[in-house]
């Protein structure tokens, strides 16, 4: 259904990475689509029938020869009328298609518009419009798979049931509140509490979920500390499967931090290889330290490495608040040793323990093998998910209280309802798609 707030104009952007390739594709979307086509490529091909035309300017030059499909509203991705104009994917080629449109009568469309517009006129809610950019940005198999399954619209349906159980409970507790002079029955009460903690266990699976999904959606990032030649540069070559650090048995070797992707169980995992932490006089390294510091404050999990073969003092200057594995490296030369409850032993050498050790990254990152498809939630919704539960437990605390029992379900009812969309402020939705690439 169209909305009001949509502007009527008609958009226009290249929807295909810039660069050269084989096949480019300018994406136009709006009421102007008829006439925009009569002056591209002559007539408005028919619908959703890949049509061979060629592509002229606003001279009657011609720009390029391709294929031209036509999507009529409200059967599109837009809910709009769409055109798409595939041609050779040179960049100059595209910029001239994209310029023959503009001259023709679209706009340069904004970051995300296409999705927006597509939000606006129901063709997708807010999740599965979100989920569109997760599934473009996935940086992992099954990050990609849990996207899919938002867009096409899993997560939603979750959170719609849970928005509907809560629909009925609060229809229960308004009923009782029109008739403030009767006495509330005790069955009605029971009744409302068995209905309250069905919500509230389906809502905590939710956010279980989520949780775990949002680990596939913004990976991993850990960091290696440790004193100087405790292995950690050795250790990120063996978990990445090749020489990325350099080795040397001269304490002090690495100076910056050094980021290298890996994936752990289809989890995207950032581990960053630190300058060893020692007092140091040596003013480059005391640089290196600090940015070991930094990278230490905005890891996800960090690995405290240690020497077998030495002994080392307490690793005292990781975040208390952050999640710590303690890992033992040298393993090949202390084999019988074995590591304190929680902690790892492992050979940067041979590769011992390395199994044991993507683990304990996992497990010290909140990532647990359920076997239940995941959501691919972003930060706003675990926020939503988690203010959704304080209200539903505070709306338990208060059910001697009908009026305040019956306000907690209302508030919980409206932080579900920014996870869709169905309530949503407009400058939420600029946030969110302003994110998003031109052209999608």
């Amino acid at each position: 259904m169209p909305s009001d707030e949509l502007a009527r104009d008609t958009i226009a952007a290249v929807a295909t990475p810039a660069g050269r390739g084989g096949i480019g594709i300018v994406r136009v979307s709006g009421p102007a689509v008829p006439r925009i086509a009569a002056g591209v490529i002559g007539s408005l091909p028919s619908a959703r029938r890949a049509t061979l035309a060629r592509f002229t300017d606003a001279r009657g030059q011609a720009i390029d020869e391709g294929i031209a499909l036509y999507f009529p509203a409200p059967h599109s991705y837009t809910g709009e009328a769409v055109l798409e104009l595939h041609g050779h994917g040179g960049p100059v080629v595209m910029q001239l298609l994209l310029a023959a449109c503009v001259d023709a009568g679209a706009r340069l469309a904004q970051p995300g518009e296409f999705t927006r517009r597509a939000f606006l006129e129901g063709r997708l809610d807010l999740a599965q419009a979100e989920a569109v950019a997760d599934l473009i940005d996935a940086a992992s198999q099954e990050a990609a798979r849990s996207a899919l399954r938002s867009l096409s619209g899993e997560f939603s349906a979750a959170v719609e049931a849970l928005r509907r159980a809560l629909v009925e409970l609060r229809a229960l507790t308004e009923a009782q509140l029109d008739f403030p002079e009767e006495e509330l029955d005790p069955l009605h009460r029971e009744a409302a509490a068995q209905r309250l903690a069905r919500v509230r266990g389906a809502l905590e699976e939710v956010l279980a979920r989520s949780r775990q999904g949002s680990l596939l959606r913004s990976g991993v990032h850990a960091v290696l500390a440790g004193r100087p030649n405790v292995g950690k540069s050795s250790l990120l070559n063996r978990l990445a499967g090749e020489e990325r650090a350099i080795v040397t048995a001269v304490p002090g070797t690495t100076r910056d931090a050094l980021r290298e992707p890996v994936h752990i169980d289809g989890v995207a995992v950032v581990l960053v290889d630190t300058a060893g932490l020692r007092a140091s006089r040596d003013e480059v390294e005391r640089l290196g330290m600090a940015r070991t510091q930094y990278e230490l404050k905005r890891a996800d999990v960090v690995l405290a490495v240690h020497d077998l073969a030495l002994h080392s003092d307490p690793l005292d200057d990781v975040p208390s608040n952050v999640p710590r594995v303690d890992v033992y490296n040298k393993l090949d030369l202390r084999p019988d040793f074995t590591p304190p409850p929680g902690a790892v032993a492992v050979s940067a050498k041979t590769g011992a323990g390395l199994d044991e050790l993507r683990q304990a990254i996992l497990r010290a990152a909140g990532w647990s093998t359920t076997g239940e498809s995941l959501f691919l939630a972003r930060e706003r919704h675990l926020r939503a998910l988690t203010a959704a539960g304080i209200h539903l437990a505070k709306a338990a605390a208060e059910q001697a209280r009908w009026e305040l029992f019956a306000e907690e379900l209302r508030l919980a009812h409206e932080e579900l309802s920014t996870i869709t969309g169905a309530f949503s402020a407009d400058d939420l939705l600029g946030e969110i798609f302003s994110r998003f690439c031109i052209g999608k």
